[in-house]
């Protein structure tokens, strides 16, 4: 199993803050001889629809000296988890959590934006030091 990642717990705290139920920490991917980890699962229920809403969460940290490289690797994983869910479990929705410090540097940049709009990556912004959700991006 992979390492978590230095936000890992941060992000968790932070949609228990917001409401969310973790039901794996990681979560598990099975598509026949390929077994992939992303980092989290939680469900909410929707109270309005009278049903649960399940997300898949990859946290990224982007510290490395090249953004652009965290991001390349983010994204590859970002579509492989994407794929495969598509493949098995097409009820939960995959979003990838970023810092408001990762968001500002390099997720704002417009080369960036059309990649993640081209790519349709749902995205959180989080609070490092409050441990809280900022923003959903679909």
């Amino acid at each position: 199993m992979p390492a978590k990642d230095i936000y890992h717990d941060t992000v968790k705290i932070a949609l228990i803050k917001d409401g969310w139920t973790i039901i794996a920490d990681p979560y598990t991917i099975k598509y026949k001889e390929a077994e992939l980890f992303p980092d989290l699962a939680a469900e909410k229920l929707i109270a309005a629809e009278q049903n649960k809403r399940k997300i898949v969460v990859e946290v990224k940290s982007f510290l490395s000296p090249s953004l652009i490289r965290d991001f390349e690797t983010a994204l590859g994983q970002y579509i492989l988890y994407k794929n495969f869910l598509t493949l098995t479990q097409q009820e939960y929705q995959l979003y990838l959590a970023v810092s408001e410090r990762a968001y500002e540097n390099l997720f704002k940049r417009d080369s960036i934006q059309e990649v993640v709009k081209l790519n349709q990556i749902l995205l959180i912004i989080f609070d490092i030091d409050k441990e809280e959700i900022l923003q959903w991006l679909n």
